[in-house]
């Protein structure tokens, strides 16, 4: 409310008398001037407070530095924002000012978000709602929520974004505070527009204006048109689009502040394209692209925009190289961010400028390229991690080893898109990879929703013949069927349809499971593919059943990811083929090491402990010699001993625990283990959590890690990563093989799923066909046919 303060301040006939005062009121009047567009009066009124610090300087001038970084942040000067910040937080913390403080971290923040550097704004804004909320500081601590809010939608967690939001505007509401819930009003509009939920957006931006216009505060007014004009044009209301656009340049051009032009500008070149008025769209995007102050996100989203335009136009050379340099702006600005936490969710940020552009190479039959280049979207973070990621040349990502992959695989790898249009199967074997029409992923995602719900629920999908079960089978797979058909002759060392060793003199013709690698993408990282139900009128002797009963199933994240063994020797490493134990194990002096984790005592009334736990770890230990087990149990299970027992010398490790899974922020899921020695008392203490991103700062070369725990798959999937949570943190680390549940799995049934497991195991049998045949002992077994008891563990495959 500045015109408000102004009018209170100017109402006294006489300055105070006392300096502090009166510096405190010029340093609050100068934030005011500046707020309403008036920035000659704003330096006016802050030169001569900085005139009463000389040559004294008194505590409160600290406001004074505060509200210099506050003007040259509303001018667009984005470097003498951030010292005169920097320094206010010197100078607060010199004259142990908490307040200042805490609005010099909250700024920090803020500096850090209109330079987009994402991950760093996140730390600022977490060290400014933690200092606000120790002294009390409501209002400092809601912006610094609403700010985290901000961050969170840039890095692409539009879940994380819209919590932290609405949280944010319920606070400023109870506070009276408008203008931080003008900021929360926009920022949860701008998350319902990237769920295409336009008419909710739309809402949320009017409801801002009108607050805005209401206080006359410059900065949101734009704020407010620049996101209408956006909304507008993706609505198709171009000549809302356009007068919104208009009006937030005008606002811009007042302030003199040339990025915040740019972003209606953009706008105006969208309005443009639809209007087919291509000559003008190009001119404003190059504008755009070429304009020195424009930021990545706006550099990338011109380019793409290009690309589309290009496209529409038949301009296929030229189209092909927008996408591709709005693709190497993206992954400029991504490689700059530090923290697993932000890169994770900022491949969201990509997904349409991926998907656009693999439909453009299908669509001109460019079937290979569109592989290489949806391959690349995928799990950056693990990769990254893995020491698997290189730089893409111009020409793009290389080659795919065909060959080499499914070598690796040791079967048919079926890769997965699921794009906004169409959707996409590749089927890749040794000799080719065929490319199969899907529908669009919108269908599938219900399609995938419905059918979970149903294997969670009562009824026998098997025997009701669910339509999902059936539909998802005849569209995700059957295409490629005559591509995965079992093999009747079984080689040496081979394993029948059971899982279990076949001798070729004895079984000459013994029908073998086909193998099959999943990569999946969005939805279907939540579904388990055995679970699909075969079922063809067609052929009268095919009786309906699970796909588990043809094929052994195991998960991987990227092709690049599963070719990661073999780039790895070449550079004289020792890698281990994935599922191939008994090679690994003769060569590698960890043998058989066994780490066993688990039968915790319960922390708390929240995580009980588990009846058959004792029985499980008794279960598996007794597959393993004595001289080569470690095992932790009761009051020894805790985080710190897994951590401190040098878990990179096991080759199998074991836990059998609770799980939790964090939807918000995945490296949060934890493994519930007993509460460390210090803290037994505690009733606060997480101690007992062995968290994920505790787990990927510990190298691991395990052939085998089994989570036997609930959602120890996660429960998020980020676009192009996957889901993460603690298996996807075990791949990170090192693994390479993870077997984890996607659902909460029943104590009894997991415990004699293991046990059969590692029968199998110890048969010499790979991970994937040792977790088919534990599985199909139990749905052919009595009491545990439901896939809600033998589905939830599945097999991923690291590098």
């Amino acid at each position: 409310m500045s015109q408000d303060a102004l009018t209170l301040l100017n109402s006294q006939s006489t300055p105070p008398e006392a300096k502090d005062s009166a510096i405190e009121m010029l340093a609050i009047e100068g934030v005011a001037y500046g707020r309403l567009g008036l920035h000659s009066e704003a330096d006016r009124s802050l030169s001569r407070g900085e005139q009463l610090c000389t040559p004294a300087i008194d505590p409160i001038c600290g406001s004074l530095i505060r509200s210099r970084g506050v003007l040259a942040l509303e001018r667009g000067q984005l470097a003498d924002a951030r010292n005169f910040f920097e320094s206010s937080l010197t100078f607060a913390r010199t004259h142990n000012d908490k307040f200042l403080e805490a609005t010099a971290l909250l700024n920090l923040g803020v500096s850090s978000l209109r330079e987009e550097h994402f991950d760093e704004a996140v730390d600022w804004a977490e060290m400014a709602f933690q200092s606000s909320s120790a002294i009390d500081a409501g209002s400092i601590a809601t912006k610094a929520q609403e700010n985290l809010g901000w961050a969170y939608y840039n890095l692409g967690d539009q879940q994380r974004s819209l919590d932290l939001s609405e949280q944010a505007e319920k606070r400023a509401v109870e506070l009276s505070n408008v203008i931080d819930q003008l900021s929360c009003l926009n920022n949860i509009g701008y998350v319902y527009a990237e769920l295409r939920d336009f008419a909710r957006a739309r809402q949320s931006y009017t409801d801002s204006l009108d607050l805005a216009r209401r206080i006359h505060f410059q900065q949101h007014i734009y704020n407010a048109l620049r996101a209408l004009a956006l909304v507008s044009v993706e609505s198709g209301d171009l000549n809302e689009a356009r007068n919104y656009s208009d009006q937030a340049i005008a606002v811009a051009q007042s302030d003199k502040n040339r990025l915040n032009e740019l972003y209606p500008l953009l706008v105006k070149g969208l309005v443009a394209t639809r209007s087919n008025d291509g000559a003008e769209a190009e001119r404003i995007f190059h504008e755009v692209d070429q304009d020195k102050n424009a930021n990545a996100s706006l550099k990338w989203r011109a380019e793409h925009a290009l690309a589309r335009l290009y496209e529409d136009e038949g301009r296929l050379d030229a189209t092909d190289r927008e996408y591709r340099a709005a693709l190497a702006t993206f992954e400029a600005a991504r490689s700059s961010l530090q923290r697993n936490d932000s890169k994770l969710p900022f491949s969201n940020n990509a997904s349409r400028i991926y998907d656009d552009y693999v439909h453009f190479l299908v669509a001109h039959g460019k079937t290979d390229d569109a592989l290489r280049w949806a391959d690349n979207s995928r799990a950056r973070t693990l990769a990254e991690g893995l020491g698997l990621l290189t730089k893409v040349a111009s020409s793009g990502p290389p080659p795919l080893n065909l060959r080499q992959i499914t070598r690796r695989a040791q079967g048919t790898v079926l890769f997965y898109w699921l794009g906004e249009k169409q959707s996409y199967l590749w089927a890749i074997t040794p000799q080719k990879a065929l490319l199969f029409p899907l529908p669009p992923g919108s269908e599938i995602d219900a399609a995938v929703q419905r059918y979970g719900r149903a294997l969670g629920g009562p009824q026998d999908v098997l025997a009701s013949g669910d339509r999902d079960g059936v539909w998802l089978y005849r569209t995700l797979i059957a295409p490629a069927q005559a591509l995965l058909g079992a093999r009747r002759t079984a080689p040496k060392g081979a394993w029948d349809s059971e899982g279990s060793s076949v001798s070729l003199k004895r079984y000459p013709d013994t029908k073998l499971a086909a193998k099959v690698l999943i990569i999946p993408d969005g939805s279907l990282n939540n579904l388990n593919f055995e679970t699909l139900l075969v079922s063809d009128p067609t052929v009268s002797e095919t009786k309906p059943h699970y796909w588990i009963e043809d094929v052994t199933i195991a998960n991987a994240n990227s092709l690049r990811v599963l070719s990661g063994a073999h780039a790895a020797a070449r550079d004289g490493a020792s890698p281990v083929s994935t599922g191939d134990l008994r090679n690994s194990i003769s060569k590698d002096r960890r043998g058989r090491r066994l780490l066993l984790v688990g039968n915790s005592i319960a922390p708390n009334n929240k995580y009980p402990e588990l009846p058959k736990a004792a029985a499980q770890m008794e279960s598996v230990a007794r597959h393993f010699a004595e001289l080569d087990e470690r095992i932790f149990a009761r009051e020894q299970a805790t985080p710190v001993a897994y951590l401190d027992s040098g878990p990179e010398q096991f080759s199998y490790i074991h836990f059998v625990a609770h799980g939790t899974a964090s939807r918000l922020s995945p490296l949060d899921s934890a493994i519930v283990l007993s509460k460390s020695g210090a803290s037994k008392g505690d009733a606060s203490s997480d101690s007992f959590k062995l968290y994920a991103r505790d787990i990927i700062r510990h190298p691991l070369r395990a052939d085998l890690v089994t989570i036997s725990a609930c959602y120890g798959a996660g429960e998020r999937a980020y676009s192009g990563e996957g889901l993460v949570g603690l298996s996807w943190a075990f791949l990170r680390a090192g693994a390479h093989n993870v077997v984890a549940a996607l659902w909460e799995a029943s104590d009894a049934s997991t415990e004699q799923l293991m046990d059969k497991f590692y029968d199998e195991i110890n048969k010499g049998a790979r991970p994937d066909a040792a977790l088919r045949a534990a599985k199909l002992s139990l749905l052919r077994g009595s009491g545990f046919r439901n896939p809600f008891y033998w589905a939830p563990f599945q097999l991923y495959a690291g590098s």
